[in-house]
């Protein structure tokens, strides 16, 4: 079963979250991650508990709603970290050491790693996690794409840049001499848990070789481009707010009828936008709820010319 036919099993949207953190395939290819993944399950046994686990907190999911719907968590990776962490203190596999602790030098803060956990097997794992969105930027002419190529909608990040930042800062981290002060009993074997979406302009883009063959992929299009594709569109289009990035959402009959009768001035709403906007397309299904049939960015006309120059920028 799939990551995606999974999500849909659960109907708190929150659980859906979590579940997609758990299930969602890695971004990158196990062969040329430069560092071992991480994997929430040492045995299948691991992965069918959290199944059954998962579906007893869907039917009362408040103490994940009270760790992960803080006010405070307003930026998706912290918003991704409480989940995680949720799941290593109370769920049916690894179990949570340490999270989110700096390691400092002189009173300097020089990191924070993200999780040590230590397996039912006794393996102790050093896990740093990333959920990243980028959009493809290559016009598709070369025969590989790089890492460079994928950048983040508002062109303040880069998958090579990440990638290289976690292995050689992040990963390091339980190898350095300040850490041994902390006192986790160790050694601690560095993981990579990487998660997101990739989204393309075009199908003919053949993915970095970095890239794992079953990554989450969405669409990107100019302003000028989804209205010239989407103008007779009979789905429901909604802005995506951040926090909603993760998992597939579902829509009540009576939201998704409300959205189509206001269609043509959500459309012309999305049509003046003027920064990177995540959109995603519902379709009513035959119990008559409205499932997200695809997702994809909006971007203003110049933002390819600008991100086009930021790749290729060297920083």
């Amino acid at each position: 079963m799939d990551a995606e036919r999974l999500v849909d099993a659960y109907g708190d949207v929150t659980v859906r979250d979590l579940a997609w953190l758990l299930f969602a395939p890695d971004l990158l290819r196990a062969s040329h991650a430069g560092a071992p993944l991480a994997h929430p399950f040492e045995t299948p046994s691991e992965r069918d508990a959290t199944l059954d686990w998962l579906a007893v907190l869907d039917r009362d999911p408040a103490t994940l709603h009270e760790r992960a719907r803080n006010p405070k968590l307003t930026r998706l990776g912290f918003y991704a970290e409480s989940l995680l962490e949720y799941f290593l203190t109370h769920g049916p596999a690894a179990s949570l050491v340490a999270a989110n602790v700096p390691l400092r030098r002189q009173r300097v803060t020089i990191g924070e790693f993200d999780f040590l956990l230590q397996t039912a097997r006794g393996a102790r794992l050093h896990w740093e996690l990333a959920v990243k969105f980028y959009l493809h930027i290559g016009d598709g002419s070369a025969a590989t794409a790089r890492l460079s190529d994928y950048v983040g909608p508002n062109l303040q990040d880069r998958f090579d840049l990440k990638h290289e930042r976690l292995l050689t800062h992040q990963l390091a981290l339980t190898s350095r001499a300040e850490f041994a002060s902390l006192g986790f009993e160790g050694p601690w074997e560095p993981q990579l848990y990487i998660k997101g979406r990739l989204f393309y302009h075009g199908e003919s883009v053949t993915p970095a070789p970095e890239l794992g063959d079953a990554h989450l992929r969405g669409w990107w299009r100019t302003v000028s481009e989804w209205g010239a594709m989407h103008a007779e569109s009979d789905d429901a289009w909604v802005v995506q707010p951040r926090l909603a990035w993760l998992a597939s959402r579902r829509l009540a009959a009576s939201d998704g009828d409300a959205l189509l009768a206001h269609a043509a001035t959500i459309r012309e709403r999305l049509s003046g936008t003027v920064s990177p906007t995540m959109v995603a397309a519902y379709g009513r299904n035959e119990k008559g709820e409205f499932v997200e049939r695809s997702r994809g960015f909006i971007v203003p006309d110049d933002w390819p010319e600008r991100a086009r120059e930021f790749a290729l920028t060297t920083i």
